[in-house]
């Protein structure tokens, strides 16, 4: 009647297993008695529910111990499909993305987003529509750039442009900001079933050593005491997750920006901190418990262990992609050397100069995947 219980404990923990062949063993001594084949079934019935109960919960939290902080287990995929790291998904019916006024039955993501290899996200949701427009100019398609339409317009919280295969959206300002904005993105791709694709963020930073203008393509964002990792709260635990980003995106970036005028590149570390006045050492907010030694030895100790610049989204933008398979690059200008000062006072018409140099060499890098420069 039955012929294996292997699917029982596949894909779990040696100690799960163990337990799970004890439990076979009684089960086929029970089997010797008829009577009890209905018994048998129904436990059995039980158990496979058990056991995707456990795998959803190992899935879902990684390594369980009794301490508050845990590490969640790395797993890098090749498969060029995103990874969602949800199985509670495949259970429902409609996934409403609340904050980008879209769901899986009313709209149909595999039609409006399935072309999609390319997504830009900044905090500016000015900003992402002007991406919207150039990269239309960039790739020469049909229609008037103006037009570009804001897919998420019955919402406040973002803005969202589809450009032939290209996708901008703003993320706000922050880590709670594009985390948000972040799970719903890595939901709406997963449904559309987009494959191969790269994910950007383009914005602006404070340089550490830099002069102002200078784009920084992110090496490993760091969070402020200067580790490579990005901590999340999740009922109750600590879930520390790497932020390493894609080495060959980053190589590539900095080769294309070799082959443009006035867009000087340099690869480095990013620190995110939580806010851009203490957390970034500033002495011109509102609080300061500091001096001005305080801050240059903290910012020289910033740079001696590789960081380039500072911004506030990074180290969650690469520990969600890393996590989800997704290939990912932070490509931030600096609007000032944090050395030099904390005030950015440089006139309007050159901060926006720079705030296009990360958008021209992400759009270069497009061109050049589509085969439209060579």
């Amino acid at each position: 009647m039955f012929t294996s219980t292997t699917f029982l404990h596949r894909g779990l923990p040696v100690q799960n297993r163990i337990y799970y062949r004890s439990i076979k063993a009684s089960i086929w001594k029970l089997l010797h008695s008829t009577t009890a084949n209905i018994t048998c079934f129904l436990f059995l019935s039980s158990l496979k529910v058990i056991s995707t109960v456990s795998s959803i919960l190992l899935n879902c939290m990684g390594t369980v111990s009794d301490h508050s902080e845990y590490s969640e287990p790395e797993v890098l995929f090749k498969n060029p499909q995103i990874h969602v790291k949800n199985p509670h998904l495949d259970t429902m019916e409609e996934d409403i993305l609340y904050h980008f006024n879209l769901g899986t039955k009313t709209h149909n993501l595999p039609e409006m987003f399935g072309d999609v290899k390319f997504v830009c996200v900044g905090g500016s949701a000015n900003r992402m529509k002007s991406f919207a427009q150039f990269i239309h100019q960039e790739l020469a398609l049909p229609g008037n750039m103006d037009n570009v339409t804001d897919i998420c317009e019955g919402t406040d919280r973002y803005s969202m442009y589809k450009v032939g295969p290209v996708l901008s959206i703003s993320h706000g300002m922050g880590v709670p900001s594009i985390s948000i904005m972040l799970h719903e993105l890595i939901k709406l791709l997963h449904h559309a079933r987009c494959i191969d694709f790269i994910l950007f963020r383009i914005g602006t930073s404070g340089g550490v050593g830099l002069e102002a203008g200078t784009v920084v393509v992110t090496d490993k964002a760091v969070d402020c005491f200067f580790r490579a990792q990005f901590e999340q709260v999740v009922l109750g635990k600590v879930v520390t997750r790497s932020t390493e980003l894609d080495v060959g995106v980053s190589k590539e970036l900095l080769q294309c920006s070799s082959e443009l005028d006035d867009v000087p590149t340099v690869i480095g570390n990013t620190m995110c901190t939580s806010d851009f006045y203490e957390g970034q050492g500033r002495l011109d907010g509102a609080l300061c418990s500091f001096s001005t030694e305080d801050k240059r030895e903290y910012l020289r100790k910033a740079y001696n262990t590789g960081v380039r610049n500072i911004e506030m989204e990074s180290t969650v933008f690469a520990a969600m992609c890393r996590a989800c398979a997704i290939k990912a690059a932070v490509v931030c200008v600096t609007l000032l050397n944090r050395f030099d000062g904390d005030q950015i006072s440089t006139p309007h018409d050159v901060l926006v100069e720079y705030q296009q140099r990360p958008q021209v060499l992400v759009a270069h890098f497009i061109k050049k995947r589509l085969g439209l420069v060579v």
